[in-house]
């Protein structure tokens, strides 16, 4: 990586990758809706605006709201996560706990501890708002890393959650660093260079698995595609699809689609680490336009 990075240009890297996810959240949750059709999709005809977008965006919108320079700032990010969620988005009951015992004063790293009986959570939560943390450290996989770390163990104290946030910050690091650098990874690279970074356990290994499979139905079988809502089952196959369709933000969205599952959450993943490559110009107008628009506080509080 032979580029240097200044503060607007990490903000405008992670507002792009944040565009991604919240596309990808808001349309993917439109097929929980009946009559609704994945089919449809793949036809080019989406579901009639406006799309909401749910919780995945709502705690993205969080995160970039407290990217700065230095470490990532796990107080401010807690406070802000329990001053602002809205348990209608879609929140889990854990989490929906979690988030009002911190609005409620309690520290979040007590908080974060006490959940799923003492064990911590282990689900997709802190992977589904990564990815714009990792395209503002788009200069470095290991910064992207080691604060994808600090920013999931606010709610995520199980180490297979940890990992989830890892791995799709790094993705999107990787991502954005190839876009600035004018190329495009060859099939498999992203997935590796992410595994890399990624401490050993179940997504680590789903990661590798994840750069042999061909195909989306193949990936879902084999990775799971967040029907449990568990890091473990839904950022290996996220993140080979962004991979495979690193340069087509619709087709990415498509397959999350189609392979049903935790369909908002993985295709939050993948949009945000697409978006990462493709930059905002990579999402379909019409697909932007029909996206809820975001908070109005995230403007303010990104200095936007």
């Amino acid at each position: 990586m032979s580029f240097t990075l200044f503060p607007g240009t990490r903000l405008a890297l992670a507002l792009e990758s944040l565009a991604g996810l919240s596309v990808g959240d808001a349309l993917g949750a439109q097929y929980f809706v009946p009559g609704n059709k994945p089919s449809d999709l793949l036809a080019a005809r989406t579901p009639a605006p406006p799309w909401d977008w749910t919780d995945d965006t709502e705690q993205a919108c969080c995160l970039v709201a407290t990217l700065d320079e230095g470490d990532f700032d796990r107080d401010a990010f807690a406070a802000r996560l329990g001053d602002v969620f809205e348990p209608y988005r879609g929140y889990g009951p854990g989490a929906v706990v979690m988030l009002r015992q911190i609005r409620e004063g309690v520290p979040w790293p007590i908080a974060a501890a006490a959940a799923f009986d003492g064990q911590g959570s282990c689900g997709n939560g802190a992977a589904m708002r990564a990815a714009p943390l990792g395209a503002w450290h788009a200069d470095s996989l290991q910064h992207a890393a080691v604060q994808g770390a600090r920013a999931a163990e606010v709610t995520h104290a199980h180490p297979e959650g940890i990992a989830g946030g890892v791995a799709v910050s790094v993705a999107a690091a990787f991502a954005a660093a190839a876009r600035l650098n004018g190329e495009r990874p060859d099939p498999g690279r992203l997935l590796l260079a992410t595994a890399a970074h990624t401490g050993a356990g179940v997504v680590h290994d789903g990661l590798r698995e994840a750069a042999s499979v061909k195909g989306v139905e193949e990936a879902a079988a084999r990775l799971g595609n967040g029907g449990q809502a568990t890091a473990q089952d839904t950022v290996p196959f996220a993140l080979w699809v962004a991979d495979r369709y690193l340069d087509d933000y619709p087709a990415a969205v498509a397959a999350c689609v189609v392979a049903g599952g935790d369909v908002d959450t993985t295709a939050a993943i993948a949009g945000g680490v697409v978006a990462a490559y493709t930059g905002a110009d990579g999402i379909p107008g019409a697909w932007l336009s029909s996206r809820e628009p975001l908070p109005a506080w995230l403007a303010a509080a990104s200095g936007e």
